[in-house]
């Protein structure tokens, strides 16, 4: 099954990806933007202006709410899934959210949060900052910021590599990945991203996620309607896959790595994507605006 976010439909669409076929919606609120499944992925949380919706997938219903500002992005769960780090891009800040009670754990100012993500030790997180063109490194307890990575501009999703040494963050007016060392907390170079069948605005990465073996980065290129393929050993694109559709923001992979699946805003619906040939396989016509997507195994 695969989910999708539909900021302008107020919910969650529930998809058979086998069959293209949408299977139900979840009402989560308004606007729903960044989705996170847990690990045993019995629960979907889903950012909303009414707050964070913590969704059962077996029943497909929101079984409880969590505090955010009128405009959470991103989220993420620490390793031991305690917590879960929100992007309240409403308010300008990262919040941490104690799972167990529900409650507002700690907090910290950040302008205009974008990407949010937890090195998978749970030591630190990290959060992109899409006015100051920097990741803000902050200390997972606490979210005390402990350091600033420069990046390119307008700085969106994140992505650690496996073993956690290495962070991966897509530059969405740069056309390009930077590439952080996760440990020592220093910039290590650009991923230049292109497209085959270039588009006026060329590619505009937003989301990424990594294949199941680790080995390769999928990029959503948002207007650039395209996917960049980035070969994780040698930080180069080595594919682009082109009309992915329009204005591509999420992206996930199938359990078994051979589908990339793409949340398509203004072509209203989501892309399943044969890894093998490169090309769309089918498409679901979500309708409204899909932005995020997950796949649960």
């Amino acid at each position: 099954m695969v989910y999708a976010s539909d900021e302008d439909g107020d919910s969650i669409v529930a998809i058979d990806p086998s069959h293209a076929t949408i299977v139900g919606r979840i009402p989560v609120g308004k606007r729903p933007r960044g989705l996170r499944l847990s690990h045993d992925a019995a629960r979907l949380y889903a950012a909303s202006s009414e707050g964070i919706a913590v969704i059962d997938v077996a029943s497909r219903a929101v079984v409880a709410k969590l505090p955010a500002s009128a405009s959470p992005d991103g989220l993420d769960t620490s390793p031991d899934e305690r917590t879960l780090f929100v992007s309240d891009e409403g308010a300008s800040r990262v919040l941490a959210l104690d799972l167990p009670s529900g409650n507002v754990r700690a907090s910290t100012a950040l302008a205009s949060p974008g990407g949010v993500a937890a090195r998978p030790d749970g030591r630190v997180v990290f959060a992109t900052s899409e006015q100051d063109n920097d990741v803000a490194v902050l200390d997972a307890a606490t979210l005390a910021i402990t350091a600033r990575v420069p990046t390119g501009p307008h700085p969106r999703g994140i992505a650690f590599s496996r073993d956690g040494r290495t962070a991966f963050v897509a530059d969405e007016a740069g056309a390009r990945v930077t590439v952080i060392d996760a440990l020592d907390l220093t910039s290590r170079g650009d991923i230049p991203l292109h497209e085959d069948s270039p588009m006026p605005s060329g590619p505009r990465p937003v989301g990424m996620v990594l294949s199941p073996d680790g080995a390769v980065l999928y990029v959503a290129c948002g207007r650039g309607a395209s996917v960049a393929v980035v070969d994780v050993a040698t930080r180069a694109q080595v594919r682009s896959i082109d009309g992915a559709g329009d204005r591509p923001s999420g992206v996930a992979t199938s359990r078994d790595g051979a589908f990339v699946y793409t949340a398509n805003g203004t072509s209203h619906n989501v892309s399943i994507i044969d890894v093998a040939t490169g090309n769309v396989d089918r498409r679901a016509a979500t309708g409204g605006l899909p932005w995020d997507v997950v796949a649960v195994p």
